[in-house]
């Protein structure tokens, strides 16, 4: 699949954004989403990954699957000496490489990537994508 150019990622990808939650309908709109958000990623200065999951152990791997995606190394294992029991907000700040772990009390479960930018065609916060959008 050819890489979109900025105009055409942000499209898509604000079809997925600031709305309710939105199901991916297909593989090729699984790529094409994928596609999207690398290239704005990759044009930004730096992202804001932001997980809503229903436990600590799924928005983890979901936090490392957007990171390793986005072309960053894993981090060391974070402990959290009493991870939250039911549903979890984490964010990792990519420029600082740092995580953010609280409760998490509302409906949606996702991710939003927040792209740190001049330009405002990159610039923006994007999502809720799927958990598992970059599951092998």
């Amino acid at each position: 699949m050819p890489e979109p150019d900025l105009q055409q990622a942000r499209q898509l990808l604000d079809r997925f954004s600031c709305t309710e939650t939105r199901t991916v309908e297909s593989d090729a709109e699984r790529q094409a989403l994928r596609a999207a958000l690398l290239a704005i990623a990759q044009a930004s200065e730096s992202e804001n990954i932001g997980v809503c999951a229903a436990n600590w152990l799924e928005g983890l791997q979901a936090v490392y699957e957007y990171l390793q995606a986005l072309g960053y190394t894993k981090p060391a294992e974070i402990s959290e000496a009493s991870p939250p029991a039911d549903a979890v907000y984490i964010k990792f700040n990519t420029a600082r490489q740092t995580f953010f772990i609280d409760d998490y009390t509302g409906e949606y479960r996702g991710v939003l990537v927040a792209c740190q930018s001049e330009d405002e065609v990159i610039a923006g916060v994007y999502g809720y994508f799927p958990l598992d959008l970059f599951s092998a």
